[in-house]
């Protein structure tokens, strides 16, 4: 069987809905289970009815609530089989109706608590499920609604919340495996789980874009022979295509280049997404609904060795850096524990570091705890914190064992100013800290340099000139 992800441009009107039916359609005889995203803008539209309600406006929200509702059931009608129409309508209503008791707690408290806002946000891919499997349903296809909360347990970390896999693992074999042997379609959703609360089952969600991530959870559960990303690219590029328009598709890239890639900033892949697949050795494949005859780019265990050394430029923007120097350091054992006691003690993540003899510099992407980090760090020494930065990675398998590289890029980026660079803790990444202003001009000279020419087994798409401005 295969697990087959779509994400909210696929889900947005009737038109993207027959796109997703004929791709499954397609692969029938794969057992397909199938996961998606909320409809395109929902979970931020809901989010936004979350604020409003807590400034106190909750006519406003309760109104952008109703804008919501229009559109899913505008959907609804267009996709629905004759016989279930009324019967989804009110499948939608409840759940908008949940929609709205959130709210009205939310403008009780003034406030969005995180459980609050996992309540609210849960709906939209809560919404969407309903309306595909309707549609499947109508193209003659077996869908069957799955409500993935009972079976994908979490801890109580809301917004964020951890998979707890010994609860889940077996929970969503037997929830999916009875549905698939019976020749059905399952349809859930991603991004949405569930805690246990004084005996009451409680909807977390495991972070924004946590719906690849859901589907990789699924596969690993379930064994799958392939997990699909259907997302509105053609694959990994080379780099970002709104920066670098000749960016070119990468055809097969490993595990551990394409987790590389979306931790430090490639749009394609939730960073987490792999790690199920990973672990089981099973195969990624991203892919486009617009382009289903596409071949997309396959996430391997190992891929192909390539000519050029570079797979990838990826690069994440709103980075902070947080530089501390202490004389205490020197020659002294014990510091770095202490430092990296007060990251682990605010539960924030560490992307880059880099030392010296007296002095460590930190990036960060997640700030929302930053007050109280630089408290704490500042009874080990002085603390500089530099905003508006951005983090630039090269990803390849060939970097560790290709002489000169490093000074191919450097040099093609003379006049941008670095102020931080990793290369050892990854023998197939170089990272490099620029100011957030020269992040596109640095990626694109970057571009220019190590994709002028093309290993053709490896990429598919034009050449971009070196000389090219």
């Amino acid at each position: 069987m295969i697990v087959m992800k779509f994400g909210g441009t696929s889900v947005e009107d009737a038109a993207a809905l027959g796109r997703l039916v004929a791709t499954v359609r397609r692969q029938l005889h794969r057992r397909p289970a199938v996961v998606v995203s909320a409809m395109g803008k929902t979970t931020n539209g809901l989010l936004e009815c979350a604020r409003l309600a807590a400034a106190g406006d909750l006519p406003a929200a309760e109104k952008q609530l109703e804008a919501l509702a229009a559109r899913h059931f505008r959907a609804a009608d267009e996709v629905a089989p004759p016989a279930e129409a009324a019967a989804l309508r009110e499948a939608l209503a409840a759940r908008f109706a949940d929609a709205r008791a959130a709210l009205a707690e939310i403008a009780r408290g003034g406030e969005v608590t995180p459980r609050l806002s996992d309540a609210i946000s849960a709906n939209g891919e809560l919404l969407s499920s309903l309306v595909v499997a309707a549609a499947l349903r109508a193209a003659g296809v077996g869908g069957v609604w799955v409500d993935i909360r009972p079976l994908l347990r979490t801890n109580d970390d809301f917004t964020r919340a951890a998979v707890r896999f010994d609860l889940a693992d077996p929970r969503l074999k037997a929830g999916f495996g009875s549905i698939l042997s019976d020749g059905g379609v399952p349809v859930t959703q991603g991004f949405v789980g569930s805690t246990e609360a004084g005996g009451e089952e409680v909807t977390t969600t495991i972070g924004r874009g946590g719906s690849d991530y859901s589907a990789a959870i699924l596969g690993a559960a379930l064994d799958a022979e392939e997990i699909q990303i259907w997302t509105d690219v053609d694959g990994i590029m080379t780099t970002d295509p709104r920066i670098v328009p000749a960016a070119a598709k990468v055809k097969t890239i490993s595990f551990a280049e394409a987790a590389e890639l979306a931790y430090f900033g490639a749009k394609v892949l939730h960073p987490s997404t792999l790690l199920p697949a990973i672990a089981k050795g099973i195969p990624v494949r991203v892919c486009n609904p617009r382009r289903p005859e596409a071949p997309g780019t396959a996430i391997v265990r190992h891929a192909p060795p390539a000519r050029n050394p570079v797979k990838a430029i990826a690069c994440k923007r709103g980075i902070t850096v947080v530089n501390v120097t202490s004389a205490r350091m020197l020659m002294a054992h014990g510091f770095l524990a202490r430092l990296f006691e007060v990251f682990e003690r605010h539960e924030t993540a560490v992307d880059m570091v880099a030392t010296s003899e007296v002095s460590v510099s930190m990036t960060l992407d997640d700030t929302r705890r930053l007050g109280g980090i630089l408290e704490d760090l500042e009874g080990l020494g002085e603390v500089v914190v530099e905003r508006g930065r951005a983090l630039i990675c090269l990803v390849g398998e060939r970097l560790k064992v290709t002489p000169g590289v490093a000074a191919r890029i450097f040099s093609s980026i003379a006049d941008v100013n670095v102020s931080m660079i990793s290369h050892g803790a990854s023998a197939i990444n170089v990272s490099f800290i620029v100011p957030d202003l020269d992040v596109e001009g640095a990626v694109a000279a970057l571009h220019r340099e190590f994709f002028s020419e093309l290993d053709e087994e490896t990429f598919e798409g034009r050449i971009e000139s070196r000389d090219a401005r």
